[in-house]
């Protein structure tokens, strides 16, 4: 045993009766080297019964940074895109060796510097960022992105003839705020259908109501809600059925990123279902310099429950 009482590299080579640079070899699985299996098997089988543990910071300073990959997921972002993204993203680092630390919500420039200087990151993601920089989105991005999820809600009302359709919208300013407003507009536009209507669903429960109150007094031709989320669309549920219409024969809601919740409402929310887990492992190849050949994004789905 090492002084400190952690097991050393000198411990593992005299177990294994090998030297301490073969059992450095060994367990960084050097490429450049040519280690036989016996040997390898030994040098693995001591480390084992030993219980040594990689050093990070050693390695990291060796490699030039650690084996940990950074993810920002901004408030207003933890549905169940974000859950499969970050299971996606977990699952292939950790295929490659690598761990993932998520960071949920706002934090100041200052304390994230602070931690990105401590661990030295192979790389920092951020949940939508490409988004948030104002890109607009190439037709593949119509055909299985953001873009293409937004224009599945939109385009499930239109089937179902509902022309004017308004958005409701949640009462803070999210990152993903206006993207997601702006993909909805230009699938109504690609639909032929009016723009669409925005109105805010604030919180508490009677905001909420007096809000959507106000909004279908002003525009009595709106016969379908779609909402920024699930939650927004509960919310307006809520209202409607405080305010005594009737869902969905006087006004339809559509959910946005399921949750579980919208299966309990009453009626049960119509949403659409995005598994964003392929995403993440794309992320998680091209963030090692990997090629994320074979994996394509899976295509959003609408839940048709009984709110539409």
């Amino acid at each position: 045993m090492g002084r400190s009482g952690r097991v050393t590299l000198n411990d593992v080579a005299k177990a294994s009766g090998v030297s301490r640079a073969t059992v450095s070899f060994v367990l960084n699985d050097d490429p450049r080297q040519t280690i036989s299996e016996a040997t390898r098997e030994r040098v693995l089988e001591a480390a084992h019964e030993l219980g040594y543990v990689v050093h990070g910071i050693a390695r990291a300073l060796r490699e030039g940074a650690s084996r940990i990959v950074v993810l920002h997921v901004d408030r207003g972002l933890e549905g169940n895109f974000s859950h499969s993204y970050v299971r996606g993203l977990d699952e292939e680092l950790a295929e490659h060796d690598h761990v993932l630390l998520v960071r949920h919500g706002h934090a100041a420039p200052e304390a994230t510097q602070k931690i990105l200087d401590a661990i030295a990151p192979r790389a920092v993601l951020r949940l939508g960022e490409v988004y948030m920089q104002g890109h607009e989105p190439i037709e593949e991005d119509w055909e299985n992105g953001f873009a293409a999820n937004a224009a599945l809600q939109i385009g499930y009302l239109a089937e179902r003839g509902h022309t004017r359709i308004a958005m409701a919208m949640p009462d803070h300013d999210f990152p993903l705020t206006e993207a997601r407003l702006g993909f909805s507009q230009e699938a109504a536009r690609r639909l032929g259908l009016p723009a669409l209507e925005r109105f805010v669903v604030p919180r508490p429960r009677e905001a909420g109501a007096a809000a959507v109150e106000a909004f279908l007094a002003a525009h009595p031709d709106v016969t379908a809600v779609a909402a920024f989320d699930d939650d927004i669309a509960l919310r307006t549920l809520t209202a409607l059925r405080d305010l005594g219409r009737r869902v969905p024969e006087d006004v339809a809601v559509i959910g946005f990123d399921e949750t579980e919740h919208g299966s309990l409402s009453t009626p049960a929310l119509t949403t659409v279902h995005i598994d964003a887990e392929i995403l993440g492992r794309i992320a998680a190849r091209t963030a090692l310099g990997l090629d994320p050949e074979g994996l394509a994004p899976v295509p959003g789905q609408v839940v048709v429950r009984a709110s539409v």
